[in-house]
Formats: C-alpha cells, sequence, structure tokens
C-alpha cells in the first residue's frame, strides 16, 4: 500500500470539509479550494482526519491513490497558511516592481515586460530585486513562479536573470585567451 496515500490528512480548527459524489472542497480562512477525486480513489471524513483509500491494487490506481492523498494535504495547508516562492533578479540594472495585479520586469530586453497575476495569486516586489508570489494554491503558485522565472532564467556565466531564492546556477568558466594562439 503506498505509504503517502495511508497516511491521514490532519484537519485543523477552522478548515470544514465537505464530500460530494466525486467532489472535496476544503474551506478556510484563507480561502476555499475544489478537488475533483479520481473514480478509482474514496475519501472519508473521520473525525479529524480524512482518508483516502483505492478500489484496488493496479498499477494505475496505486499510482492515484498518494497523489490523491497529496493534493487534499496541499488544499488543507493552502486555505490555513498558504503558499510562497521567492525569486530573486540578478543582474546590473535588472529590477521588478508590481503595481495592483501587474508585474513589470526590467531585465536588460529593449522593451518592459508585464505579467498579469493570475486570480488567487498575489505577487509582491519588497526590493526591487525580489518578487514574493503567494497564494492558496500550490500547483498554481509553482506556475506562476515558473513562468516568471522563464522570461529571463539564469545564465551559466554571469549568473544573470531570475532564478529561484534557493536556487544553485552552476557557473562555467568563460573563454581563456592563455592557451591560444591566433
Amino acid at each position: 500500500m503506498s505509504r503517502i496515500g495511508r497516511k491521514p490528512v490532519v484537519i485543523p480548527a477552522g478548515v470544514s470539509v465537505s464530500i460530494a459524489a466525486s467532489e472535496v472542497t476544503v474551506k478556510g480562512p484563507k480561502g476555499s479550494l475544489k478537488l475533483s477525486v479520481p473514480s478509482t480513489c474514496k475519501v472519508a471524513q473521520e473525525g479529524d482526519a480524512l482518508n483516502v483509500t483505492r478500489a484496488s491494487d493496479e498499477k494505475s490506481v496505486r499510482a492515484v491513490h498518494g497523489t490523491t492523498r497529496a493534493h487534499l494535504n496541499n488544499m488543507v495547508k493552502g486555505v490555513t497558511v498558504g503558499f510562497m516562492k521567492e525569486l530573486d533578479i540578478v543582474g546590473v540594472g535588472y529590477k521588478a516592481e508590481a503595481k495592483g495585479a501587474t508585474l513589470t520586469l526590467t531585465i536588460g530586453f529593449s522593451h518592459l515586460v508585464t505579467y498579469p497575476a493570475p486570480e488567487g495569486i498575489t505577487i509582491e516586489t519588497p526590493e526591487p530585486t525580489k518578487i514574493k508570489v503567494s497564494g492558496i494554491d500550490r500547483q498554481k503558485v509553482g506556475q506562476v513562479a515558473a513562468e516568471i522565472r522563464a522570461v529571463r532564467p539564469p545564465e551559466p556565466y554571469k549568473g544573470k536573470g531570475i532564478k529561484y531564492i534557493d536556487e544553485h546556477v552552476e557557473r562555467k568558466a568563460g573563454k581563456s585567451a592563455a592557451g591560444s594562439t591566433g
């Protein structure tokens, strides 16, 4: 049996869970999220915990069992605490500015790059070279952070670009004039 799938999802105080036919809705202080549960899994609430069980031991069913439990756990965590990704901008003159629901990036192109934040996502710039992406949906927060990073990913020679705050950019040596003769 799946080690992740068989763990119960603890429901903290202030969070309500409603289970319909194949849909689970989690409501908390930060908002509400819905998950469509695959027909091969069943979600049951027992006290202050959610348990996920599967119909059979087929490979495709086993693959979905732990994933469903992980999605439910992320939903509970999202409506109570929320998720956040931090990005760092490296480069002379590179900066970001968040106004309302739009992020404006000045990152070495001949034009400004604007990124509209999707619904449910908050983008902040505490410093001109720092970007904070936060929200209650873990997948959406990660996707938005990845899209912002993809505008100018860090390059390996000078390290310039947009990177995650905990990301290590492997640096390469540049051209060397020492061993070459014209």
